[in-house]
């Protein structure tokens, strides 16, 4: 990038960029699907996103981070939660998503399906639908 990595904009967009996965670089580098971000009229940075494949990984990186364990480790409660917030997040739109999923947790794709499936279950206003 030409612009200082300190610049106020980069330094106000560079952890949600890292928090997605995606990647800073000059606009001048910028392909058809990178998203070009201006500041005061000219172009400053752009940003590439990455695929849906890495973001479910980057995800689960996130989620192991905030745990302090690996998710295999975690119990059955805190798994059932992290399927909970990966559902919300669109993970399991994503091709081979739940076996993705299972394989983090340490569970099988039937485990994942069984904890989204509780949680569809739930009736309205319940606990579990709450959390």
């Amino acid at each position: 990038m030409t612009e200082p990595r300190d610049h106020p904009f980069v330094t106000a967009v560079k952890p949600l960029v890292d928090a997605m996965g995606g990647e800073l670089m000059d606009p001048a580098l910028a392909q058809p699907d990178d998203v070009v971000l201006s500041w005061e009229g000219r172009e400053l940075l752009a940003v590439r996103l990455p695929q849906l494949s890495e973001s479910l990984d980057h995800i689960l990186a996130a989620l192991e981070r905030r745990h302090g364990v690996p998710l295999a480790q975690l119990d059955r409660k805190s798994k059932q939660d992290v399927v909970r917030i990966l559902e919300a997040r669109g993970a399991f739109s994503v091709r081979h998503g739940v076996e993705t999923v299972a394989g983090a947790l340490g569970v099988s794709r039937f485990t994942v399906y069984n904890y989204l499936n509780r949680d569809a279950g739930a009736p309205k206003g319940s606990k579990s639908s709450q959390e």
